[in-house]
């Protein structure tokens, strides 16, 4: 299945909007609250020593809210970009326009921040990166083959929260992975993805923490 088929099966809608800060509640609807969801990505090591560049080209986020987490609305911000709900109740935000990241630089602390957008109040099960294309070139100077897992998003099972005119930093970790003559494929990082509340920030000491524990996980593994 390809990423356009992905998306007339889940029943998404094309959305936009690229925005930044906080509001309250809209004029209408009085009891509706909301906060700022800030998505960022970077890279932890796994192969991608193997890569000269490894460009991911991001199109939007899907975000599930939890069970009795939030109330569904058709009203919503001026500002915001969500506008569609698919059957299983994950709400669709597309960027105003496509984000590239290099996840060569993006290694130990660094982040890049993708998204900022308006959310409703409440509990998030999940984040889900709606990935279009992955080029890589090797450190040889050779082009290889990124996939996504089944041309799939990539799912992050991290949860969180958005509070009412606070900002929930969302930092999804993901990594190429060798997969033997067939290429690399994008696998997320569940060590390394870290939800952050108000003004904390992705610290080299959590890059650290995260280092150690996918070594960690490839010892055991190996």
């Amino acid at each position: 299945m390809n990423r356009r088929q992905y998306l007339q099966t889940a029943g998404v809608a094309t959305i936009a909007g690229l925005v930044a800060g906080c509001s309250g509640s809209t004029s209408g609807d009085s009891e509706k609250t909301y906060g700022t969801l800030s998505t960022s990505v970077t890279d932890q090591p796994a192969d991608i020593d193997d890569f000269e560049s490894c460009v991911v080209t991001l199109q939007g986020i899907w975000i599930k809210p939890a069970e009795g987490g939030t109330e569904s609305t058709e009203e919503t911000p001026e500002t915001t970009t969500e506008d569609s709900t698919d059957d299983d109740g994950r709400r669709y935000i597309e960027f105003e326009e496509a984000q590239e990241a290099d996840l060569v630089e993006l290694q130990g602390s660094n982040t890049q921040l993708i998204d900022e957008t308006e959310v409703e109040t409440g509990d998030y099960e999940y984040l889900q990166l709606d990935v279009s294309g992955v080029e890589g070139t090797l450190t040889d100077g050779s082009e290889t083959t990124v996939d996504t897992p089944g041309e799939a998003p990539l799912k992050f099972n991290a949860a969180f929260e958005i509070r009412e005119e606070e900002t929930t930093s969302f930092i999804a970790d993901f990594t190429p992975v060798k997969r033997g003559p067939n290429g690399y494929i994008i696998q997320p990082v569940a060590s390394g993805t870290k939800v952050l509340y108000g003004d904390d920030e992705y610290t080299a000491e959590d890059a650290t923490m995260t280092e150690t524990a996918t070594e960690d996980a490839s010892a055991t593994e190996s």
